[in-house]
């Protein structure tokens, strides 16, 4: 899934190119081009044009010295804080795991990524319940003789520690293919000619795996922009970020052109983001798995920062390296997978407050959760929602992998770029454009409108999947059976589908997923209506945190264990295959 370093480029087993197949595209552009691209310039619009034609006075004040200054200040601050920690813990992490072999590396990849696709909204409830001021490491610290926790939230730190705790899996599982593809004989090879273990993981291996480390900095940084859920949940006041100004002004002051111009600052960050990057690595190296970064000045220092990392390195303990490694992983693994530990408990609870470990046992939440027409109906519109999200995003993302599997034209790389867009787009400024585009055109409040903004976010994803799935297809067979009579319906239905019927299940399941656990869209475009099961959940802990909560956090948890194994068994099946 975070293997982003397919390309459009044609293998050499291929025969017979056609560039007209390009137009199989033409639904994913569609889509994108109607509810992604217009939806943004009409934002655009809307935040430098009012009654009496161009002004420039909302994007004054969003840039203006003041609350809105401070909010961005802060709001750069964190994402870049967020970033650097994902990637310090995130790739010893991924290097261990690349280390592992066999059932132990699927075990590993398990517990990692079970935390990825885990809302964050039921992660940061938890923390809320295990930080607080009566929870479980309050009493730690007391039980020890450190004094009085009382300030465990609400404060940056926390903010920072749960926005790295929700965003590191994605950072490992952005490394973690690069890292696989880099020859393990390197790193004993510069250990012949003179260098330790840690010089050489230093000053071979890091260089080699740069372009999974940029990659993972680029779409942590870009979707920490915009998170909102984190800082709303366990931050203060000063904690602010501009995604939770957005939603005060559109949702809570109906002021449209003031929270239309903080959505244009927020994209033109992610942008300017993008630019940088383009800059100091080449966008390629995202797009293109042989793509050399740019040999810029600020790469070289970097690497210069490596060399003398590696320098340093020398002076520690011989043999120190695989224990650590070990001993850091595990603790890892464990934090990653402590908040979702925590609420299970918290569902049986006896007792209306929320505690870990909750007080008695009983079942009497569970009964609440499945006897209530508002809960029941979220879980079953977000099982449908999520249902038609995959049918949809695998079709036209089927469509697209193939147009740019077997095209030469040269629109491939520019329909992949926009393929990919969303990925660099923060989610609340996609959902605050969608937002004012359906409701003038009457999908406010309606399950169509969730599933189209659903859809925008999941299609890329599903999109690199489906199109990993296809170049790896050898289309010589298709030839094969037409030349013995099948017709082109045939070929499809008893050849092609069968062999690529592993990566159509895993591009269905993540786009089930990615449409389960969203929160933004619903937020928006739900309209308070149209309830999913993380929308309810959001306004159930904004209003009164009850263990029903939990229950539904237990029930949200099952469902996405189950889509996750199926994920998994259709991994398997897809590598036996190969």
């Amino acid at each position: 899934m975070a293997d982003l370093s397919a390309d459009t480029t044609l293998g050499p087993r291929r025969p017979r190119l056609k560039a007209g197949v390009i137009w199989l595209a033409t639904p994913a552009v569609l889509l994108l081009l109607a509810f992604m691209v217009y939806p943004m310039a009409e934002i655009f619009r809307l935040a430098v044009v009012d009654q009496t034609g161009f002004t420039w006075k909302y994007m004054a004040k969003a840039m203006s010295p003041g609350l809105y200054a401070r909010v961005l200040g802060t709001t750069f601050s964190v994402s870049l804080q967020v970033t650097l920690w994902c990637i310090v813990l995130g790739y010893p992490l991924a290097y261990w795991l690349a280390g592992l072999r066999g059932r132990p590396q699927r075990v590993a990849l398990f517990f990692i990524l079970l935390p990825f696709w885990t809302s964050a909204l039921i992660k940061n409830f938890s923390w809320m319940v295990v930080l607080g001021r009566n929870g479980i490491v309050a009493q730690w610290i007391e039980a020890l003789g450190l004094g009085k926790a009382d300030g465990l939230l609400y404060n940056q730190t926390t903010v920072i520690f749960a926005m790295v705790h929700t965003m590191l899996p994605l950072a490992v599982i952005t490394m973690l293919p690069v890292i696989r593809q880099i020859d393990p004989r390197l790193h004993p090879a510069a250990m012949t000619l003179g260098a330790s273990g840690p010089r050489a993981f230093w000053q071979v291996m890091i260089p080699l795996s740069m372009r999974g480390i940029s990659s993972a900095s680029l779409l942590i940084f870009v979707a920490s922009l915009g998170f909102f859920v984190t800082p709303a949940l366990v931050g203060g006041p000063k904690q602010t970020m501009i995604g939770q100004l957005i939603i005060m002004q559109i949702n809570q002051l109906q002021n449209w052109s003031q929270g239309a111009a903080l959505a244009v600052m927020l994209l033109l960050a992610a942008l300017v983001s993008v630019f940088v990057f383009d800059r100091i690595f080449g966008i390629s190296s995202v797009a293109d798995a042989s793509a050399r970064p740019h040999d810029s000045r600020i790469r070289r220092f970097g690497l210069w920062i490596s060399d003398g990392v590696g320098a340093l390195a020398d002076r520690l303990p011989a043999g120190l390296g695989r224990p650590a490694l070990n001993t850091f992983a595990s603790v890892m693994i464990f934090v990653l997978m402590l908040p979702i530990i925590a609420f299970v408990p918290m569902a049986f609870s006896a007792t209306p407050e929320l505690r870990f470990p909750p007080q008695g046992f009983s079942l009497q939440w569970f009964h609440e959760l499945f006897t209530s027409q508002i809960w029941l109906g979220a879980i079953t519109r977000s099982m449908l929602i999520g249902f038609a999200t995959a049918a949809l995003t695998v079709v036209i993302g089927t469509l697209a992998a193939v147009a740019l599997a077997r095209s030469k034209s040269k629109a491939g790389t520019p329909v992949f770029l926009l393929i990919l867009s969303p990925m660099i787009i923060p989610p609340i400024a996609l959902a605050v454009s969608m937002f004012y585009l359906f409701a003038k055109i009457g999908l406010i409040a309606s399950n169509l409108g969730i599933i189209i903004g659903h859809s925008v976010i999941a299609l890329p994803i599903v999109f690199v999947i489906l199109l990993t799935t296809v170049k790896g297809y050898d289309w010589r067979l298709n030839d094969a059976a037409l030349t013995l009579g099948a017709s082109r319906a045939q070929v499809w239905r008893k050849v092609a589908l069968p062999i690529l019927q592993g990566g159509l299940a895993a591009g269905f399941v993540t786009g089930f997923l990615q449409s389960f656990e969203e929160l933004t869209v619903a937020l928006f475009i739900g309209g308070g209506l149209k309830t999913t099961l993380p929308r309810q959940m959001w306004d159930s802990i904004l209003l009164q945190a009850t263990p029903i909560i939990a229950c539904a956090s237990v029930v949200m948890l099952l469902i996405v264990m189950v889509f996750f194994g199926l994920l998994e068994l259709s991994q398997s099946r897809r590598s036996k295959k190969h």
